[in-house]
């Protein structure tokens, strides 16, 4: 048996949740109390001049988002704790998708102002999916935001889990004290640091001390607060955490420190060791003597210095060791590591062994893909690594034909990492990249009811181009009274107003177009207009819209993608379809019953 203390102190967890949440922050306070790091970096911040750790790449540094997944180790306590720090945004969800797969729990992070969002949700189904046990933190509780009861119903509402707080915050926003720690029944006082570990006063809660700390009124609401959870909550049962049926709740603030050792102190105790890890053939446990892994993640140029690629791989049974060998069973060889790593963050440390739980980095030319599984000789595939069809499509123009060779290794590593695929024509010879784009919105009616749900933010936009768009509707006969001061609203609220279908819209002549245009308002072309499938009138409005370079992204009413390429094709005409392509060139990357799209002449957007 491989040596089961060594895998038992292991925690491998990833940290998800919406954009902006406060992940990376949490990260890099996680790291500051495990004594990786001295002073805590900031996202975004201009005070704080020094970036997050695991935000290493530049454009993370510039736009204050992560970008990929950052691998993370350190010790703490008695405990190895791998951290896997995955980007919010639904641009590079396909990665945080793979990264779930390579953890044995997870740590939402929720904005106590905001509560769930959208890709919460998502992510949330994917734990529940796969029996991951999760964690949920609060943050932002020394912002204003929503009341702690109000947000645990909602949890359990939107995330469809029971969950039972374990620590509980006094007061929020300029008022907040600090938490209540119920899984250790005492209270922790803090001053907010945003970098630095600062002192602790721990208080009994029964006794007068905490009247004199907080004063009497907060003191009575505490415990009545602590009384009512107890009444309402179940107890905590680690078995039901365990099987992803309950989900304990922590409150806090990752920026000022407020919570987050708490979080960290439960979650070594609470949390699982490496878990078996189903394959196609048979169920792998972590104890097993020999060694086995699968890998879910390839970096390019994670050291400037070096443009080598890095292939992450999770170990999921027995010990691995430099230099021996092992059998990659993809292509049925033998290879040898001399120089496998660990990671925190960019940095790289070369080790010489590794348990179950562990993620290390193995040097890649070339010869790893995701997916592909490495053991010590039994021929072995592990399953559940998610892969997701293109949806955008791209041609690939060299500018430089002196740099042909930097393209194609461009390239290829881009399809090693798995955010794209390659697509080459078989006319001739042009490539064409094909990525994904996971983007779920709603059309939304102005009615009575809309204005409502835009102040209250209820609303699910688009994220295309850099721009946030709000698609939105208005009957087709009679213009709204209020059409132009929404729409300015939403420009005031962060959002651009995307006009869904406006060539079927009667009321609206040449001049009310141009001015809503010169409003920043977007058209969204609906692709049927360009058929005649509502009438050759609102055609040729579609066909002047789209002459005159008015719409701005293409959509359609249609629910199946695969009846929709396919009547299209049938059904639009040669000429409109050259001036679509010419607007919109990620229209012309389909396939349509053996025969490939193409331009018969080119055309300029006016």
């Amino acid at each position: 048996m491989a040596d089961n203390t060594e895998i038992l102190r292991r925690r491998t967890f990833a940290i998800i949740a919406h954009p902006d949440a406060g992940k990376t922050s949490l990260t890099e306070k996680l790291l500051l109390f495990g004594g990786q790091i001295q002073v805590a970096g900031a996202v975004k911040s201009n005070k704080i001049k020094k970036t997050a750790t695991s935000d290493w790449m530049e454009i993370e540094k510039q736009r204050g988002i992560s970008v990929t997944t950052s691998v993370m180790e350190f010790d703490y306590r008695d405990y190895k704790i791998n951290i896997l720090d995955t980007p919010g945004h639904q641009d590079f969800a396909e990665d945080t998708y793979r990264t779930l797969t390579a953890v044995d729990s997870v740590i939402i992070v929720v904005d106590g102002a905001k509560g769930v969002e959208t890709q919460t949700r998502k992510l949330m189904e994917v734990c529940r999916m796969r029996k991951t046990p999760v964690i949920i933190f609060v943050n932002k509780m020394d912002r204003e935001g929503k009341d702690p009861f109000d947000l645990l119903d909602e949890l359990e509402e939107e995330l469809m889990i029971q969950v039972r707080p374990l620590s509980w915050p006094i007061e929020q926003g300029a008022r907040f004290k600090g938490v209540y720690n119920i899984y250790e029944q005492k209270l922790d006082l803090y001053q907010p640091s945003k970098q630095m570990v600062t002192e602790k006063v721990a208080v009994d809660i029964h006794s007068e001390e905490l009247d004199q700390q907080i004063g009497k009124s907060l003191a009575d609401k505490l415990r009545g607060d602590l009384e009512l959870i107890e009444g309402v909550y179940p107890e905590f049962d680690s078995e039901s955490y365990l099987a992803g049926d309950c989900a304990p709740v922590f409150f806090g603030s990752a920026l000022n420190n407020f919570g987050v050792q708490e979080l960290l102190n439960c979650f070594v105790e609470i949390a699982p060791s490496p878990r078996p890890v189903q394959a196609e053939e048979r169920e792998v446990k972590p104890d097993e003597p020999k060694f086995t892994g699968f890998i879910f993640k390839i970096t390019a140029n994670i050291d400037p210095n070096h443009r080598s690629c890095v292939a992450f791989c999770k170990i999921c049974s027995g010990k691995f060791v430099r230099n021996a060998p092992y059998t990659h069973v993809r292509h049925g060889k033998t290879m040898r590591f001399s120089s496998p790593t660990q990671f925190m963050a960019q940095r790289k440390t070369t080790i010489d062994e590794a348990y179950a739980g562990d993620i290390i980095g193995l040097p890649d030319n070339g010869t790893f893909k995701i997916g592909d599984t490495l053991t010590e000789g039994e021929m072995l595939h592990f399953r559940g690594l998610p892969s997701f069809s293109p949806e955008m499509f791209k041609y690939i123009e060299n500018a430089d034909p002196m740099k042909q060779k930097q393209l194609a290794k461009g390239i290829d590593q881009l399809m090693d990492e798995g955010v794209a695929q390659l697509f080459v024509n078989q006319f001739n010879g042009r490539k064409i990249i094909g990525t994904v784009e996971l983007n779920l919105a709603a059309e939304y009616m102005m009615d009575n009811l809309f204005a409502e749900r835009l102040e209250a933010d209820d609303l699910l936009p688009i994220y295309e181009g850099g721009y946030r768009y709000l698609l939105v509707e208005t009957t087709g006969f009679t213009p709204p009274m209020n059409l132009l001061p929404v729409l300015k609203r939403m420009q005031t609220k962060g959002y651009r107003p995307l006009l869904a279908h406006p060539e079927r819209y009667l009321y609206m002549g040449t001049s009310y177009y141009c001015m809503l245009k010169q409003e920043q308002v977007a058209f969204q072309l609906n692709l049927p207009s360009l058929t005649g499938a509502y009438g050759t009138y609102i055609q040729k409005k579609a066909v002047s819209l789209l002459k005159a370079g008015m719409y701005d992204l293409t959509g359609t009413d249609t629910h199946s993608s695969k009846h929709f390429k396919e009547w299209l094709g049938t059904r639009i005409d040669s000429r409109d379809r050259d001036m679509l392509w010419a607007h919109f060139p990620a229209c012309r990357e389909h396939r349509l019953k053996g025969r490939q799209w193409a331009p018969t002449s080119s055309s300029r957007r006016c």
